[in-house]
């Protein structure tokens, strides 16, 4: 059973911090995905996903945070398409409005393995996650 909470908490931006509870996978990756475009579409632009409690993530949740990623860059405007590849091809482009934090080792691995951590942080506490939007 999947479990989302979300708080905000106030850094130099107001950060959405998505705490989220068990394994994301093929059966509950839509239930993750509206939640979190919920919070999206109520307001949020600065996003930090806690995963402290998610053991197991498949490519169907990898592809939620690439989403997000997606929605929150249209929002935002913050490069074009070329230019935005050519960034992170040179290394030079982590995203400024999401970001992730306790990563189980197993999660982290996916999201080596998917090329997330070329244009997502990773954090390993959340003070310093959130401090660093």
């Amino acid at each position: 059973m999947l479990e989302i909470t979300s708080t905000t908490q106030n850094a130099r931006v107001p950060v959405t911090i998505i705490n989220v509870k068990g394994d994301i996978d093929a059966s509950n990756y839509q239930e993750f995905q509206s939640q979190s475009e919920q919070l999206v579409t109520d307001g949020a632009r600065y996003l930090l996903l806690n995963l402290k409690e998610v053991a197991y993530m498949s490519s169907a949740g990898l592809r939620v945070i690439h989403n997000l990623f997606n929605q929150l860059r249209t929002l935002h405007k913050d490069a074009n398409d070329d230019e935005l590849r050519k960034k992170m091809s040179a290394g030079e482009y982590k995203s400024p409005f999401i970001k992730v934090v306790n990563l189980s080792e197993r999660v982290k691995e996916a999201f080596e393995l998917g090329g997330f951590e070329t244009y997502i942080e990773a954090y390993n506490d959340v003070e310093k996650a959130v401090n660093s939007f």
